[in-house]
């Protein structure tokens, strides 16, 4: 897991003006193992800065995760977030949907996936949801 300090580094880096309340959320997100939903994350800066609106949080979390400092993946019940991954190599995931731990997948579904000739591929992702063994 990254540190406060080198997510506040790494926003920093990429040109990213480091207010109290990118702290708290560099703070939050490298004290939390897991993923967290925008509504959990607006819920501990509130208690923290009153009047923070949820759009704020939301933007900060997206610009975060445009800087790769967080990841995003959607679950059924919506969007969540979690510190990006030390690997600095592309790679996938199977996440628990019970506790979050996630496991590296080793190889990339899309080299053996065939693309048309007309279609240009610039992002995509691979999760897979079930269970760890802790949580049956």
């Amino acid at each position: 897991m990254l540190t406060t300090e080198e997510i506040v580094e790494r926003m920093s880096a990429q040109g990213l003006r480091i207010t109290d309340q990118r702290k708290t959320l560099a703070k939050l997100f490298a004290d939390t193992p897991g993923y967290l939903s925008p509504k959990a994350v607006y819920e501990y800066m509130e208690k923290t800065y009153s009047g923070l609106s949820f759009d704020t949080v939301y933007r900060n979390l997206r610009v975060m995760e445009e800087l790769g400092v967080l990841e995003q993946v959607v679950f059924e019940e919506g969007v969540k977030f979690k510190l990006h991954c030390r690997e600095n190599h592309h790679h996938h995931h199977l996440i628990c949907l019970n506790c979050g731990k996630t496991y590296p997948i080793t190889f990339c579904p899309m080299e053996k996936t065939e693309v048309p000739e007309n279609f240009n591929v610039v992002k995509h992702k691979f999760e897979v949801f079930g269970y760890c063994e802790a949580c049956g």
